[in-house]
């Protein structure tokens, strides 16, 4: 089929034997592409008996039929692996240039599998493929290691995905980072590269991509820019405020988690690291990925204070409120210097930040003292020691080592009631989304198959924005504070995957601005099969009950989707939502029956596995 090349790199670092795998065609109809044939190859790869950083395990970088054409914001990359965080499936995305060279490459799929002896380095040149031995890059950060392997190699246009001190160490909540700010953050990627000595890739190509109708492409990628550019919210505020124009909004509706998810909103730093004061206090550079008309990244300088001077990417919204209304910090220079260090050590700005204000709390709650933080104060505000403490998690030291292992198994370590305060599911950080106050977005974190997840679909715009989509049949008003009537989920649930598939930004449909008949159109000018948007959103259902599979496969159950303590016990103190709390087994069960989903094991039923034609991978 156009579109793909049918074709999954496989590096197998313990032999030093390079592959190339043929992909069955019906895996492209079956699963578009990008994470769907990702996770369906993952499945072939994966040792389920074998812990997550066991060198057997694959790590699998993916790309979309319409990765690096003109469709808009078509430069997303999906990394697949076992997830050190959950104990199951590990999905993590990325913009930035890394994809195009990839597809251009001549590869659907690059899976590396095994553990080299010694640090080494992967150079993918089209067909030209190899192993370099790279002792002298092990303890370098992200941005040493881009500038020695970039200096190494002959020739422009490379592009690398890497990890930096933190992967190495297998914190995590380590990631990979590529154009040296761009991070595939969520689940502990950068340990699982680490794990197997793997350093970076550096890729380039020069092939022509496999489309059936490179004209008609373009022309139907028209239509998806004008739908995206014309939405309002991302052309009055994405657009001209990049993502930092979520603070403000998600606080007004009360959704934006403080103190630790003591309470949801914090109107009084709007002043202070709202998107205007960002944009006045910094400077700021928009930065767009790879075919992206939007440019909602940011590059920062900060021009005064102790880090007058320094530079980085970032702060983005998720980093504002991990690291700003999460530790009651309001300083947007010291979030903007906790950006740019995790993203040199390879940290996970989410989950880092999440880290810290749950450690807040547990110094306010008297569970920690100085004697146990190496003389550090973790009060609340206090921005100061980010830079010291994001070094001591990524290398381990001191109290570092117990923060580096997540929020929830450190809570373990500490024993007591600590676990109170670990805003987590299936072990992995929440995001800056709140729930009270968006029921539907209590389903997006709950059943997410990497663990918290605000983004599959980010379910606020529906029922906190009152977004509506006629193509998704989502037409009428949903009540935000409802535990029930979940069913609307399910199609949004479906489109956000489909862009995973495809290899384009979920921000193209955040607000829903480009419509799933246009998206299946492009789907038809690259791969020259029809596509209809039902075939679409099926594609991505089957792909979204696979992954729902493979982790049952590593013991997940119903009981897994669930939330923190927090949100499903102490009612909101404030915001839209405030005297609410979650129930989640109402809404699940409204969920579970949309989906087609036994409401006790939470998985599908054979029915659905029989429609969606995943007997045989059963």
């Amino acid at each position: 089929m156009n579109g793909n090349w049918n074709i999954a790199l496989v590096v197998d670092l313990t032999t030093r034997k390079i592959a190339r795998r043929p992909i069955p065609a019906d895996w492209n109809r079956d699963y578009i592409g990008g994470e769907g044939t990702g996770v369906r190859l993952f499945a072939d790869l994966v040792d389920y008996d074998k812990a997550p950083l066991d060198p057997s395990q694959p790590v699998i970088f993916a790309v979309g039929p319409l990765t690096g054409t003109a469709a808009p914001s078509s430069g997303r990359t999906v990394l697949v692996f076992r997830s050190l965080t959950s104990g199951g499936l590990g999905l993590a995305n990325v913009g930035g240039q890394l994809s195009p060279p990839i597809k251009k490459a001549g590869y659907d799929l690059i899976a590396f599998v095994g553990k080299a002896s010694n640090p080494v380095y992967v150079v993918i040149d089209d067909d030209d493929v190899r192993i370099v031995d790279a002792p002298e890059l092990w303890g370098k950060g992200v941005h040493d290691t881009e500038d020695a392997i970039k200096g190494s190699l002959e020739g422009k246009g490379w592009q690398l995905a890497s990890i930096g001190q933190a992967g190495e160490n297998g914190v995590a909540f380590s990631c990979v980072v590529t154009d040296k700010e761009r991070a595939a953050g969520r689940g502990g990627g950068g340990a699982a590269m680490g794990s197997k000595n793997l350093k970076a890739m550096a890729v380039r190509g020069t092939k022509t991509l496999p489309l059936a109708d490179p004209e008609g492409l373009k022309e139907i990628a028209k239509k998806a820019r004008e739908e995206l550019l014309n939405e309002e919210f991302v052309k009055d505020e994405l657009k001209p405020f990049g993502t930092p124009s979520f603070y403000d909004s998600i606080s007004v509706l009360g959704l934006l988690p403080t103190k630790n998810w003591q309470r949801q909103s914090w109107p009084e730093s709007i002043d202070k690291i709202g998107h205007a004061a960002y944009h006045s206090t910094l400077d700021v550079k928009p930065y767009a990925c790879s075919g992206c008309p939007v440019a909602c990244g940011r590059k920062t300088t900060i021009k005064e204070g102790p880090y007058a001077g320094e530079s980085g990417g970032g702060p983005e919204y998720e980093t504002l409120g991990a690291f700003g209304s999460k530790c009651l910090v309001d300083n947007v220079n010291d979030i903007a210097k906790a950006s740019y260090v995790c993203n040199d050590l390879g940290m996970d700005t989410i989950s880092a930040g999440q880290v810290i204000a749950v450690a807040m709390e547990w110094w306010e709650k008297g569970i920690i003292s100085a004697a146990d933080t190496d003389g550090l104060e973790l009060t609340w505000g206090n921005g100061a020691i980010f830079p010291e403490l994001l070094r001591k998690m990524a290398y381990r030291e001191g109290f570092g080592a117990l923060l580096a292992e997540g929020s929830k198994r450190a809570a373990e370590k500490l024993g007591g009631d600590a676990g109170d305060y670990s805003m987590t599911v299936k072990g992995l950080e929440l995001a800056s989304c709140g729930v009270a106050g968006s029921k539907g977005e209590a389903i997006s974190h709950a059943v997410s198959p990497r663990g918290a997840d605000h983004l599959r679909p980010y379910a606020s715009v529906v029922d906190a924005f009152a977004y509506r989509n006629e193509e998704l049949g989502i037409t009428e008003d949903v009540d935000f504070l409802d535990d029930g009537n979940k069913a609307w989920v399910k199609p949004f649930m479906e489109l956000s995957m489909a862009t995973n598939q495809m290899g384009v930004c979920l921000f193209t449909v955040i607000t829903l601005a480009v419509q799933p008949s246009t998206w299946a159109a492009l789907l038809t000018a690259a791969t020259g099969e029809t596509w209809t948007k039902e075939d679409l959103l099926r594609s991505a259902e089957r792909v979204i009950d696979l992954e729902r599979l493979v982790n049952a496969k590593f013991g997940f159950t119903r009981a897994d989707d669930t939330l923190p303590k927090r949100l499903l016990t102490e009612p909101a103190a404030d915001g839209r939502g405030e005297g609410q709390v979650v129930d989640l087994e109402t809404a699940l069960d409204s969920f579970y029956t949309a989906m087609g989903w036994d409401l006790v094991t939470g998985l599908p039923t054979a029915e659905t596995i029989e429609r969606l034609g995943l007997v045989d991978v059963v």
